[in-house]
């Protein structure tokens, strides 16, 4: 099979890159409606696209067969993730194995969450701890992969400080990882100082925007709690006066990310990475605003 080119090399040419995530269905009808967002989101041409990693085998098969027909059938560049949670390190190598041999040249390189029903994070057997360890284990077994890594602009939730938490990132970028993906966020503001904060720390690579259109206030409440993410309080105090009429919610959601968005690329971010939860509405009005 065609090997996917690096990321990295896209980075290269100085213009921002537009990439989409996707999650595993967890049944068959899933995939068919996964297939036809995907039929969708082809007229955006995004430079890459990503498929998360079902923690403790949930969905880990239908990853594999998502990123397989997304690079067959649609022709993307497909960067799948990878996760420490419930592998050996036996496992994460045969899992990199398989990928390579896919022609899969990116990775999303995550520590992972902690399984269902637990608070911290604790390494399966003789598994890896943190993402830095899976980084250093994939680059040392393919070397021609381009590892994405993930950043929180607010601090991640179980890390003591900001400070704390770039020593962390920056171990990922040492041991290899080739760009750097955000968390959602909601004040570009926040991005800003993140990027800044980094620079300083002697990080360096290119540190891209993740951005979620809102699709309803109940939803992005509990993602932003999930991952500690503050909601600035005039897009609560909108989605608030909205929140019986999910179609002008998801106005509002798009017209704000659209801000973002056009914010962002106008201050120099290398690209936007759209958390689209399998919906092509929302990113394709996005595309659309963007041309215009």
């Amino acid at each position: 099979m065609t090997a996917d080119r690096p990321i990295s090399e896209l980075f290269a040419q100085n213009r921002p890159l537009r990439s989409l995530e996707f999650f595993p269905p967890k049944d068959d009808a899933g995939v068919e409606a996964l297939r036809a967002t995907a039929t969708a989101l082809r007229r955006m041409n995004p430079d890459f696209v990503s498929v998360t990693y079902g923690a403790g085998g949930t969905t880990r098969d239908r990853t594999a067969q998502v990123c397989d027909f997304l690079k067959r059938d649609f022709g993307f560049t497909v960067m799948p993730h990878l996760t420490c949670v419930g592998h050996t390190r036996t496992e994460l190598a045969e899992v990199a194995d398989r990928v390579h041999a896919g022609g899969f040249r990116n990775i999303m390189t995550l520590r992972g969450d902690p399984p269902k029903g637990e608070t911290t994070f604790t390494p399966y057997k003789d598994g890896l701890r943190y993402a830095s360890d899976l980084v250093a284990l994939l680059k040392s077994r393919h070397p021609d992969c381009c590892l994405g890594v993930g950043g929180y602009p607010e601090k991640h939730p179980e890390a003591p400080s900001l400070e704390a938490d770039l020593t962390n990132l920056k171990r990922k970028v040492d041991a290899g990882a080739a760009f750097i993906t955000t968390q959602l966020f909601f004040d570009n503001a926040v991005y800003y100082r993140f990027v800044e904060k980094c620079r300083a720390a002697g990080i360096t690579v290119p540190i891209v925007p993740g951005i979620m259109p809102v699709l309803s206030l109940k939803q992005i409440q509990r993602f932003t709690t999930m991952c500690g993410t503050t909601l600035p309080a005039q897009l609560i105090t909108r989605l608030e006066v909205a929140a019986e009429n999910p179609e002008v919610v998801e106005i509002i959601g798009v017209d704000w990310a659209l801000n973002q968005i056009r914010g962002l690329l106008a201050n120099g971010a290398p690209g936007y990475h759209l958390y689209i939860l399998n919906r092509a509405k929302g990113a394709l009005a996005l595309a659309a605003g963007l041309a215009a």
